[in-house]
């Protein structure tokens, strides 16, 4: 007969009974706190099993659950498309404080204007005249590169990057890979040199700070138009 049964016979008034009630808040304490640190034990061990897409999955979940917006129209809000840097402390959704649908954006080593990206700006304009018929909006093409990126570090030997831009390795120099402001230069005036181009996108270019976090727009779309 365990404590707890002993105390229901033996009385609330008496001694022995209070004493045995004691005894039994005890035990019901104890089992409740064993079970508690189990419970955490348990939850402990599940965390530590989950896969970085376990992770991922808890995240779109609560992305599905309280910031998901439906019925997004395709042509980003915005009217804005970025081609920025894969590094991950340069993501424009956090820089430029972008919500979902407001901006298009094309990623790549460096946040480089490659003849690939080029290819890709033609395909965008087509699609947003497609949708829009004839008289679709001039996009505002947003060029955004950093300091601190690792594309300078592939700059020997320089074949791989030669072949990343499409050019002679005697011709990389052209390219300003460790200059992110004559990078951004360089990569607008490629995208204003092909008319199709010039005519559907505003450009802009600008730097981003690792160090600081802010950006400094060091081509301004404004001015080219006006």
């Amino acid at each position: 007969m365990s404590h707890c049964d002993r105390s229901r016979k033996s009385g609330s008034n008496s001694i022995v009974g209070s004493l045995l009630n004691n005894a039994c808040i005890s035990q019901l304490s104890m089992l409740a706190w064993r079970w508690l640190t189990n419970s955490l034990v348990r939850s402990r061990a599940r965390r530590n099993d989950m896969t970085v897409v376990d992770t991922l999955a808890e995240r779109n979940d609560d992305f599905a659950r309280t910031r998901f917006a439906p019925g997004l129209p395709m042509l980003p809000r915005l009217r804005t498309l970025v081609v920025g840097c894969v590094d991950p402390r340069v993501d424009p959704a956090h820089v430029l404080g972008l919500e979902t649908g407001d901006a298009a954006v094309i990623r790549n080593v460096g946040g480089r204007v490659t003849p690939d990206v080029l290819a890709e700006l033609v395909l965008l304009g087509r699609l947003a005249r497609s949708l829009v018929g004839s008289a679709a909006p001039v996009i505002d093409l947003i060029v955004m590169q950093h300091t601190d990126c690792g594309i300078t570090r592939l700059q020997d030997p320089p074949d791989m990057l030669a072949a990343y831009f499409h050019v002679d390795p005697t011709a990389l120099v052209h390219k300003h890979v460790s200059e992110p402001r004559a990078a951004v230069a360089s990569d607008i005036a490629v995208v204003q040199g092909v008319p199709q181009l010039a005519a559907a996108f505003r450009v802009t270019g600008v730097v981003y700070d690792v160090d600081t976090g802010h950006i400094d727009i060091v081509h301004s779309g404004e001015k080219e138009s006006a």
